[in-house]
């Protein structure tokens, strides 16, 4: 299972657009209580940083979002508080839509090596019918898509299909390169014997 991953593209200079599993538990005080997704998109990011690109702008879900209570609990800020932590010498800055001219400045308003995290994309009545307006609107923003979000990699939404569907120079994270290096060893290569269970 060869996949073209961030290795074989040219990051310098370019938007960066990275769809991340930050689907994490949190408590009543929006306390994050296992950051462990954070911590798995660690290596993509910082790799990607290190390549010096123009910005990072950062996707992903939290929770089901189908109630406007369901998007005040859901409110993906506590995750960019908890990435800051985790980044303490990168600016991360949260923006708290998923389109319009406060993300499009958002964007445009990052130093070199900045990175920003767009709200929940589930906000996004589009975001799980995979909207090609949508998904070409999001794929406007960056020169780069990089998928790095496993747990949602399977799903046709707007986030994972519609943008690298919009942009030439796409490929995978190292959380899914992992998985997808173990999966393809599995079905390729198993160890016998062996045992599937589905």
């Amino acid at each position: 299972m060869n996949k073209k991953t961030v290795r074989d593209i040219d990051i310098k200079g370019k938007k960066v657009l990275v769809r991340c599993d930050f689907n994490v538990p949190y408590d009543a005080n929006r306390v994050i209580t296992d950051n462990r997704r954070i911590v798995a998109a660690l290596p993509t990011i910082k790799y990607l940083l290190e390549q010096s690109p123009k910005a990072i702008v950062l996707f992903s879900h939290l929770g089901k979002v189908k109630t406007e209570e369901d998007k005040a609990k859901n409110n993906l800020e506590c995750v960019a508080v908890r990435l800051q932590e985790l980044l303490p010498d990168v600016k991360v800055t949260f923006c708290p839509v998923t389109r319009g001219e406060e993300l499009e400045n958002a964007v445009n308003a990052l130093a070199d090596g900045e990175i920003v995290l767009m709200q929940n994309t589930r906000y996004e009545k589009g975001e799980s019918k995979n909207d090609p307006e949508l998904g070409a609107y999001w794929a406007s923003l960056g020169e780069v898509f990089v998928e790095d979000a496993f747990g949602s990699v399977h799903r046709a939404h707007a986030s994972t299909v519609g943008i690298p569907t919009n942009i030439k120079e796409n490929g995978l994270g190292f959380l899914v390169e992992k998985e997808v290096t173990m999966l393809g060893k599995a079905v390729d290569e198993p160890a016998h014997p062996f045992v599937a269970i589905i």
